[in-house]
């Protein structure tokens, strides 16, 4: 069966991977579970998070969405990209393109899901809990449709 994509929480999931990254210099989540009214990402982390750093992740999430990034997507050769981006997910060697996902100058990375056109479209995002269990650090988050 494939996979379904909600294109406005796997969005989310872009701005919060690339948060993660800018705040904490971890790696983009390793799992991800996204669904229309709630979705989780699983990190390497090496601790737990504080509760004044996920309302801070929570803020700088929003502060990237109220800025009504586009989104926009580009096909690079294997080549270029493997300079730019880790290719590691990818499921065959024999790729000789790749689609990469800006959302506007915030976040790049190759990507297949479905994705809204500009964060506009996202509304607010919530942290609805986290918890951190030998070297996983989960968060789980919904976005409130924008009114």
């Amino acid at each position: 069966m494939a996979k379904s994509y909600v294109p406005h929480m796997h969005t989310a999931e872009h701005i919060l991977n690339g948060t993660m990254v800018s705040m904490f210099g971890c790696d983009r989540c390793y799992s991800a579970h996204i669904n229309t009214k709630k979705s989780k990402c699983d990190y390497t982390f090496d601790r737990p998070l504080t509760d004044l750093e996920a309302v801070a992740l929570q803020s700088a999430v929003n502060d990237q969405l109220k800025r009504n990034l586009d989104v926009q997507e580009e096909i690079l050769p294997i080549e270029e990209a493997q300079k730019r981006f880790n290719l590691s997910r990818l499921p065959s060697d024999d790729i000789t393109t790749i689609r990469i996902v800006h959302i506007g100058d915030y976040d790049s990375c190759p990507c297949i899901g479905e994705h809204v056109s500009n964060t506009s479209e996202i509304g607010e995002f919530i942290i609805n809990s986290y918890d951190y269990e030998d070297g996983r650090l989960r968060i789980r988050f919904k976005c409130k449709p924008a009114e």
